[in-house]
Order: C-alpha cells, then structure tokens, then sequence
C-alpha cells in the first residue's frame, strides 16, 4: 500500500511555489491571457481552486461529487471551462484566499483518510496517494501556463517524478480516451531526471520504449508542449503512436498546443 505522504508533501511544496509566483501580482498581471485559449492568470489559479473543491468532495462526501459529474457528464466540453469562469469572476486577493482555503482542507482532507480508501473522480476511482499526485500534475502544468504569461521561467524539480509516473500510469487510459485498444504489452520508459538521474519504468526488456528528458515527457502528457518540440524518442510503432495521444490528465482528449512558431 503506498504511502500518500511524500506525495502531498511534494503537492504543498508545487502549490506554495505557485502562490509565491502569483501573490505579488497587480490586477493587471492577474488578467493577463495564458498559453491557454481564452485563460487568464485569473482563469489558471480559479481552475485549480475549483478543481481543489472538486477533489475534496470526492473524498469528503461522495453524493456531492456525484452531483458534480453528473453535470460534467451532461456538458463534457465545457464544464471545465464554466467551473474557472465562474471563480475568476472573483477579486485576485478573494480568488488567491480561496484557493489556499481549499487547498488547504484537500491536504488535512487526503492526510486524514483512512489507509486503503478510495475515492471516485472522472475517470477511475482513486487513492489518497493517486489524488494528491493528479493535483499535483495539475498544479505544475497550470503554473507553467501562469509563468509563461507573466513571463518567468520555473526551473524543473524532482517533483516532476510525480507527474511522469501518472504519465506512465495513464497510456491504457489515454488510448481508451481515443477511442484506442490499449498495447497488450507494457513499454519500457526510460527519462532523465531534472538532477541527471534515471527514472525507469516497464520492463527493461520491453521491445518498445519512450526515452528523452522527464521534463519534456511532463510536458507532453500535461499538453504543455508539441511533440515535435520535445526531445522524446520512440523505438516500436505503439510506442510513437502513443507520444501523439498521451495525456495524464481525467477526461476527454485535450487539443493539445500547437508547436512552436505555428498560431494557436
């Protein structure tokens, strides 16, 4: 049974990391647009904040989340959408205290539930280890988006084993997101860490494998990146197709960024 503490240590260490980047910013800067069509700096820290009181339902109290995807299911491309609109309406200041309420009662929330609980979310049901790592992965790839508006390059951690784990974790979850028959075998992944170490995944003797920087894998599977500008190499035919439909992420297939140099 795998412990969920380091990883909601890692979340509140990502999450204060961003509070420190938005929490001098003037209104100007909090309406400033993101890589993200139509998004805000406003918008990025609202989702989070709704998606905070999202994941605390699921582990607090399970009819209210039922209510929830019961309303994504009946508007699945835009419900996600709807959910930061309506909390960027708020104020900055008002915005930045919810966000570190929520976030704060999710961590009290995940470190008080008991060992083995599982808790539903929009895709497959969840551990408390396995939640904190998805607020996580969400937390890194919406402050990329706010740093990239304002203007500020947030150097990679070792956080990032987090997210590239849940990036593994997902490829039979992504090609079912495509309407795809997962691999019947597993890959062999192999990233280099931000601090030059080697994380490996799979099967060392696996025929198929995925190489390259764990940061560029991260920013594949969060769709912060092209593939095309990421130095991931693929050996095996299911292995590349698999660079051009992953996503860590719950829901349906994301369109992705455009690659560099090309319109949004």
């Amino acid at each position: 049974m795998s412990d969920p503490t380091p990883v909601i240590d890692d979340l509140r260490e990502e999450s204060e990391e961003l509070d420190r980047l938005v929490a001098g910013l003037g209104p100007e800067q909090w309406a400033r647009e993101t890589p993200a069509a139509g998004w805000t700096v406003a918008h990025q820290i609202a989702h989070l904040a709704w998606t905070d009181r999202s994941a605390l339902l699921a582990v607090t109290d399970a009819d209210g989340f039922r209510a929830l995807v019961e309303k994504a299911l009946a508007a699945p491309h835009t419900f996600v959408d709807e959910g930061a609109e309506e909390y960027a309406r708020s104020a900055p200041a008002d915005l930045l205290a919810r966000w570190r309420e929520g976030r704060a009662a999710l961590e009290k929330a995940l470190r008080e539930a008991p060992a083995g609980a599982r808790f539903p979310w929009y895709g497959p049901p969840m551990s408390a280890a396995s939640m904190a790592t998805a607020r996580l992965m969400e937390t890194w790839a919406h402050g990329l988006d706010v740093a990239d508006a304002i203007g500020v390059t947030r150097p990679p951690t070792d956080r990032l084993r987090h997210v590239a784990r849940l990036g593994v974790r997902t490829r039979d979850f992504a090609h079912g997101a495509h309407g795809l028959t997962p691999p019947a075998d597993p890959f062999r992944v192999e990233l280099v860490a931000p601090g030059g170490g080697l994380w490996t995944y799979g099967p060392e003797d696996a025929p198929q494998r995925v190489t390259g920087p764990a940061l560029d894998f991260c920013l594949l599977v969060t769709q912060r990146a092209h593939r095309a500008d990421l130095a991931l190499t693929a050996d095996g035919p299911d292995a590349d197709r698999w660079l051009d439909i992953a996503q860590a992420f719950a829901g349906p297939p994301g369109a992705g960024r455009p690659p560099e140099g090309t319109a949004r």
